[in-house]
């Protein structure tokens, strides 16, 4: 795994840490712990998969259903690092 460059530099994890092991986790068909292991990925993956259909297809208005995503996934960004530091 790519190690994270952000905990290198300052000693914590970031909002995205976690996401690579959860996405090696999805790949294995684990879906349960791969939402455990880092709760954005679904919302992750959505907003990737969203980009890339607006920068292969401009034609169509992608940026609202882009920014609620993006909204939606800092949200869940936000309650995994809160829930995996200050919760459990």
């Amino acid at each position: 795994m790519i190690p994270c460059l952000f905990k290198k530099l300052f000693g914590f994890e970031c909002l995205g840490c976690g996401f690579q092991r959860s996405l090696f986790l999805l790949f294995q068909g684990e879906f349960s712990a791969a939402f455990k292991m880092y709760p954005a990925v679904y919302t992750t993956l959505l907003f990737l998969v969203l980009l890339l259909f607006y920068f292969f297809n401009k034609s169509k208005n992608y940026k609202n259903i882009i920014w609620k995503a993006a909204a939606l996934n800092i949200f869940f960004m936000c309650a995994g690092y809160y829930l995996k530091h200050f919760y459990f």
